[in-house]
């Protein structure tokens, strides 16, 4: 199902500012390999998101090639620090070649193994979580974040409307996960939250 109007997509699309051959080069990727990439619309969000708070420390759980961590890196204000976490030790050095391209690369710490794991032994504070890792870890994901996160932080999670399954009458597994933590996360008392129909759907929310 398409998030999305098609037409709006594409007129989107065509406000786009011009971007570093960096992020087109992944894009292209993404589409040639079926890698999921969060998206240049996205990206601005996330960008924006972090130069809102003056983020200062991020924390990314599921990095992949780097797309994300790149919009994430140049929200950081002065000094700050994004640490990228994936199971892939490639994954991770490419991450790293990309942050590179963008004299980013001082601004990463660079994890190998399970992000949620690792995840549980960081004690923060964080300015911002970025949640991408397997769905079925999202629930797990919700409270990691709350306790590691400051008091104003953010925590954003993406795939949040899977493709529009989470309408279905009979969900799968993975769907039930997404559509499981989506709600824990509207009740928690300790987010504010607000769900974006963007993409494949990004909550954005700030600890209260």
């Amino acid at each position: 199902m398409k998030i999305v109007n098609e037409e709006i997509e594409r007129y989107f699309e065509a406000l786009l500012p011009d971007r570093d051959s960096v992020f087109l080069d992944l894009e292209q990727r993404s589409v040639r390999e079926g890698f999921p990439a969060v998206g240049p619309q996205v990206g601005m969000l996330l960008k924006l998101l972090a130069q809102s708070i003056n983020a200062r420390q991020i924390f990314e759980l599921g990095s992949g090639y780097g797309y994300s961590a790149l919009w994430l890196a140049q929200g950081l204000t002065a000094g700050g620090v994004i640490t990228l976490t994936d199971s892939s030790e490639e994954n991770l050095q490419m991450a790293r070649s990309n942050l590179q391209r963008l004299n980013l690369a001082d601004k990463a710490v660079f994890k190998v193994g399970n992000a949620v794991e690792l995840f549980r032994g960081e004690s923060g504070p964080f300015d911002l979580v970025f949640n991408d890792v397997d769905k079925e870890a999202y629930v797990e994901v919700l409270e990691l974040a709350y306790q590691r996160l400051r008091q104003g932080g953010l925590f954003v999670t993406d795939n949040t409307l899977w493709d529009g399954k989470v309408t279905e009458a009979n969900p799968d597994t993975t769907t039930t996960a997404i559509m499981e933590f989506n709600r824990r996360l509207m009740e928690h008392r300790g987010f504010h939250t607000v769900q974006l129909p963007l993409r494949d759907g990004v909550s954005v929310s700030i600890k209260r």
